[in-house]
């Protein structure tokens, strides 16, 4: 997977990957986005797929996504803008970790509240305990315009792959696009329960930590191929071609 994806395939994916963030209600206006690394081209410059700033989700598509450099250059001739913050947070993270092929951000509703909690993400339950010694802090600082936030963002997930942004929201890197959905829909999903939990009756029940640092190391849906079944499942269920 990864680089063995040609351009032309990435952004297939890529556009077929926001339209199912659009069907899964994981949209914020124009804003957030989802960024892959591409191939080298020979040219000296990392370069990225981004959303063109100013379309919903929903209306991208492989030909209107943007190729940027990591200094924020457009290198396919694109007249679409680029979201600054978007540029920011994402270019920081691609140019920090070689792994980070693939990077999502979200504002859901039941990421914020989590990230709004001073306890943060709970592991807890089915999903969060999945997610156990891979969730990082980092603090608010406003809207994420200014580039000497960056080395605090890259700092805050070292080499792990989720992140919490504090009092803002969630973000997920992996090695590939199916691999970076499977992992922010686990973190999504335990920030849902975590918040049903909390509306609940009477007292939640702790996991004990040596079941917790076993069960990353056991979650099937982990595995490269099975994130893939996962992803193109999902685009036959909400109807999304590529």
């Amino acid at each position: 997977m990864r680089y063995m994806q040609t351009e032309t395939e990435l952004r297939r994916d890529l556009a077929a990957c926001y339209r199912l963030f659009d069907w899964l209600g994981w949209t914020e206006l124009i804003f957030n986005h989802i960024t892959v690394r591409l191939p080298d081209r020979g040219t000296g410059k990392a370069e990225y797929l981004i959303n063109p700033f100013g379309l919903h989700y929903a209306e991208v598509t492989a030909d209107n996504l943007v190729r940027i450099t990591l200094d924020g250059e457009v290198t396919d001739g694109s007249t679409h803008k680029v979201n600054r913050a978007g540029f920011i947070i994402h270019s920081a993270i691609h140019a920090a970790r070689e792994d980070a092929h693939c990077i999502m951000h979200v504002h859901t509703t039941a990421g914020c509240a989590v990230a709004c909690k001073e306890e943060g993400l709970r592991h807890d339950n089915f999903y969060s305990a999945m997610l156990y010694g891979d969730v990082g802090y980092h603090e608010y600082e406003g809207v994420t315009t200014n580039e000497d936030e960056q080395p605090r963002l890259v700092a805050s997930i070292g080499a792990r792959h989720h992140l919490v942004l504090r009092n803002h929201g969630l973000l997920a890197v992996g090695p590939d696009l199916p691999t970076a959905f499977n992992r922010l829909w686990t973190l999504q999903r335990a920030c849902e329960i975590q918040l049903a939990s909390d509306a609940g009756h009477g007292p939640n029940r702790a996991i004990a930590k040596d079941i917790l640092v076993r069960v990353p190391e056991t979650r099937v849906a982990g595995r490269a191929d099975t994130n893939r079944l996962i992803f193109d499942a999902m685009l036959r269920r909400a109807g999304i071609g590529r």
